[in-house]
């Protein structure tokens, strides 16, 4: 399986994003998945539409893009954690 460029993007790119990142992270090593996490603001995603596979973030956005976008904002309020985790493990297993 290919390596899969997964956007972790928050508010400010600093705060929430380094909570599910880190969950991201685990999970990735638990299931033995090769993952490239990249941590940025919401607003830099459009630099990364040619080259990501997966956008997990805290942060509203209406944009379409071309790769699947996973809101985990299960993650703040802590309701609903487990069912973003198998969302996101889901898309990275494809």
């Amino acid at each position: 399986m290919a390596k899969k460029q997964v956007l972790v993007a928050c508010g400010a790119g600093i705060a929430t994003s380094t909570v599910v990142n880190g969950a991201i992270e685990e999970m990735a090593k638990e299931h033995k998945l090769d993952v490239n996490l990249v941590q940025i603001k919401i607003a830099e995603v459009g630099s990364y539409v040619d080259t990501a596979d997966l956008l997990v973030t805290t942060a509203m956005t209406k944009k379409e893009y071309p790769f699947p976008v996973i809101n985990a904002q299960s993650f703040l309020t802590g309701i609903g954690t487990e069912n973003t985790k198998q969302q996101i493990l889901d898309e990275l297993k494809k």
